[in-house]
């Protein structure tokens, strides 16, 4: 593949598919039935030129809606918000070539076939295709990490454990708990996140130490806790349902989400030190040079019944927001931000594209995965009719 042939068929792929309807606008009722409620999308005025200036756009998850989300940046500086279609998506993770996905019953690894200089609709300097579809069943996948040499480990939630891909079998266990008795398909103790450390899974988030089915839900309040993959260390306790372990800077983050609060770790008394509040259950976090971006959702039934959140926002006379707020950690300060409202009102995981400017991917049912085709030669020479 040469030249700029790759953005210049999934120009005339896009173009032979029919168009999509506008998520901002009503889609037409041919029976009748009230049009669905638009999904109404805003940001902070200056979101493109601060991810302009760290030289990175946000990806991020929406289990609920079924969505992949790219925020970047157009070439005229107007926010690029694209979104695809994957059942159930969930964890993510990756860098500016690859991306790893979990969904609905398998991981999706995406690869990016754009060169240096390429662009694809003369806007965007990344396109991601699905080119891999790990099938695990529906295992309840939850966070994913990149290992050293690029394997995918992930959390197996409804079995709770960390796993790996599987040549012949839907997983490999590497790790459980040890207060869990079993590998059995029961979610015990809601196994969640995922901390990567030098390669290597090295934390995980659970909301109970409980050994019995379901036992995680009636312990939402206190009861959870991070654990040190290598150790089997309990580092962490008396959290509120914790999730998104991450570590940076030297220091180890986690969102205790049943308090709406962003912050870390002090190993020494094994307790969780608030940082930073946020006005939604948090859910995905991603750290880079001082920021971070975090994930809020709102609450399932109007209330965050019996979680400290829900005294947090009455205290701060604040509603929950469903969307994406950027942290400055030095000063506590929610500096950008991307919010959601309407139908969609609750997301998932949330991860940076380092030196990407304007991303857009493929969908799980895109007409363009039948005519995009791109392909590597291994002749040293040219190949006649990639893409066609």
């Amino acid at each position: 593949m040469t030249g700029d042939s790759a953005g210049d068929k999934l120009a005339e792929a896009e173009a032979a598919a029919a168009p999509a309807t506008p998520v901002d606008a009503p889609a037409e009722s041919t029976d009748g039935k009230k049009p669905p409620e638009p999904v109404r999308k805003s940001c902070s005025p200056g979101l493109t030129a601060w991810m302009t200036r760290n030289r990175l756009s946000i990806a991020f998850t929406s289990y609920q809606s079924g969505r992949l989300y790219l925020l970047g940046t157009e070439p005229k500086g107007r926010l690029s918000f694209h979104e695809r279609i994957y059942q159930r998506a969930m964890g993510i993770v990756g860098n500016g070539q690859r991306l790893y996905m979990g969904g609905l019953y398998q991981i999706w690894r995406f690869e990016n076939i754009l060169g240096k200089g390429q662009l694809a609709n003369g806007m965007f300097d990344r396109c991601y295709v699905p080119r891999n579809a790990q099938f695990t069943g529906a295992v309840d996948i939850h966070e994913l990490g990149i290992q050293k040499g690029g394997a995918v480990v992930f959390v197996n939630t409804k079995y709770n454990c960390l796993c790996v891909p599987s040549v012949t079998h839907s997983f490999k266990v590497i790790w459980k708990p040890a207060f869990i008795s079993k590998i059995v398909p029961e979610d015990r103790c809601h196994l969640n996140g995922l901390a990567m450390k030098d390669g290597k899974a090295k934390y995980v988030t659970a909301v109970c130490r409980s050994d019995t089915i379901d036992g995680w839900r009636d312990r939402r309040q206190n009861g959870g806790v991070v654990i040190d993959v290598e150790t089997g260390e309990i580092v962490c306790e008396g959290l509120s349902m914790p999730h998104s372990p991450r570590w940076a800077d030297g220091k180890l983050w986690v969102l205790n989400s049943g308090t709406g609060y962003l912050g870390t770790v002090d190993f020494a008394t094994r307790k969780f030190v608030p940082q930073v509040f946020c006005p939604g259950f948090l859910r995905g976090l991603a750290i880079k040079g001082g920021f971070a971006a975090i994930g809020l959702s709102k609450p399932r039934y109007q209330r965050f019944d019996g979680l400290d959140l829900q005294k947090n926002l009455e205290d701060k006379d604040s509603e929950a927001w469903c969307g994406v707020q950027v942290v400055d950690l030095r000063s506590g300060s929610v500096v950008e931000w991307v919010r959601l409202d309407g139908p969609v009102t609750e997301l998932f995981d949330v991860t940076f594209l380092d030196d990407v400017k304007c991303p857009m991917a493929l969908g799980q049912q895109s007409p363009e995965n039948l005519s995009l085709i791109s392909v590597e030669s291994g002749l040293g020479q040219e190949v006649a009719g990639a893409g066609r």
